[in-house]
């Protein structure tokens, strides 16, 4: 057996406490000190896709960050739930507005009258949810090749109201002019009656088969009226 002096074991008693000291104080800022610097957000939210691929809003989001929304302008299919009002009554959100792509549109027969020829431009719903019309619709003449035929019709006076259609209903709105025959108006034969629902963009092309319209000279206007429940007067 080696004899160790007493003043050599003590030193190394001193030294292995300072290992193990040095080593509980490593574990403790292993505790508290990240390998890289923590995720934050920028502040921004790109509009909501809808895409139920894209990945969960991360979890280091603040309250100040702002909430992500719908791209401006999308057309909404869903239905809109009605709010109520002050008054104790209920009005409906702009989304229940009928949209171009929900429509069908179609011409009935001329029911000609006092020198005028009268159209009823019928709008039916194809969707499968509620949607409204309310106002005058867009509409222009064309030829084979897509050219305008005479101005814009204009707007008869007339108290607008909102017509609400189910799936499968219509409303419709008349297209008036002076007989060409009795007004010596210019005339021109259509090949389509192009037809804008109320507040949309996009049209819908409907074959004209009424024959000649005027186009310019005397009486030459053509006019619509706002729409009414129903395909016809």
């Amino acid at each position: 057996m080696v004899y160790t002096p007493r003043s050599a074991r003590r030193g190394a008693l001193f030294a292995g406490s300072v290992a193990v000291l040095g080593l509980l104080t490593a574990c403790g800022n292993g505790q508290t000190v990240h390998s890289s610097p923590p995720v934050t957000s920028s502040g921004t939210a790109a509009p909501a896709t809808g895409d139920s691929s894209a990945p969960a809003p991360s979890d280091t989001a603040t309250a100040s960050s702002p909430v992500p929304s719908a791209p401006t302008g999308a057309p909404s299919t869903a239905p809109t739930r009605a709010t109520a009002t002050s008054g104790g009554g209920t009005t409906a959100a702009a989304s229940t507005r009928c949209h171009t792509s929900e429509l069908r549109a179609s011409v009935g027969r001329n029911d000609p009258g006092a020198g005028q020829e009268n159209f009823p431009v019928v709008l039916t719903n194809t969707s499968g949810r509620t949607c409204t019309v309310r106002g005058f619709p867009g509409a222009a003449f064309v030829n084979a090749s897509g050219g305008q035929l005479g101005p814009n019709p204009g707007r008869e006076s007339g108290s607008s109201t909102t017509v609400t259609l189910k799936p499968g209903q219509s409303a419709w709105a008349g297209l008036t002019f002076s007989n060409p025959g009795v007004s010596g108006a210019k005339t021109a034969k259509p090949a389509a009656l192009l037809i804008t629902p109320p507040d949309e963009r996009d049209h819908l092309k409907v074959t004209w088969t009424g024959g000649e319209v005027p186009v310019s000279g005397n009486s030459s206007a053509v006019f619509l009226t706002v729409f009414s429940p129903g395909t016809a007067p």
